[in-house]
């Protein structure tokens, strides 16, 4: 189904992260993890991006949701996938992720990402009328005014590079 046009800019968000995930992914199976800088970076996303977008939802999109009594149980899941996010970032922000704490960590935020996706947002779209999904579009643009709409730039430790031959 294609995504509500109120629902976007969080889909877009979810992109933005699910490109950390895959980044942090290859690098961690290439074998090149600068742990330090990897979590330099999350705690970055989060302050920039991932915080407004977490209020966001906290605040508009999952009281909405929690509405319908089919939903509330999977809102309730995605809060405490929230929370679980947010220990691992307050992890990061102390340096204290190992490698496989960072696998952990992309693994989690991607199914994240993907359950509102496919799940909430999906289901949103199927219930809830056009003229609703208006009105929680204009409250999640108010949230959403505050946060960064820039990409950030890989550091030099965090940036994949093409494998070189070894001929």
């Amino acid at each position: 189904m294609l995504r509500d046009k109120n629902l976007i800019p969080l889909s877009r968000q979810h992109q933005h992260a699910l490109v950390l995930c895959v980044r942090l992914d290859r690098a961690i199976q290439s074998g090149e993890v600068d742990a330090d800088a990897w979590q330099a970076e999350i705690q970055q996303i989060f302050e920039q991006e991932v915080a407004a977008h977490f209020e966001a939802e906290e605040l508009e999109l999952f009281p909405a949701a929690a509405r319908l009594s089919e939903l509330r149980a999977l809102v309730e899941e995605l809060l405490a996938e929230h929370k679980r996010l947010r220990d691992f970032v307050a992890s990061a922000a102390k340096r204290q992720l190992a490698p496989s704490d960072l696998k952990i960590f992309a693994d989690t935020l991607s199914a994240h990402i993907r359950k509102e996706e496919r799940q909430l947002f999906e289901q949103l779209q199927q219930k809830v009328s056009a003229d609703q999904l208006a009105v929680l579009g204009k409250a999640l643009e108010a949230v959403l005014a505050n946060s960064s709409q820039a990409c950030i730039v890989p550091s030099e430790a965090t940036r994949l590079r093409p494998k070189t031959s070894g001929k």
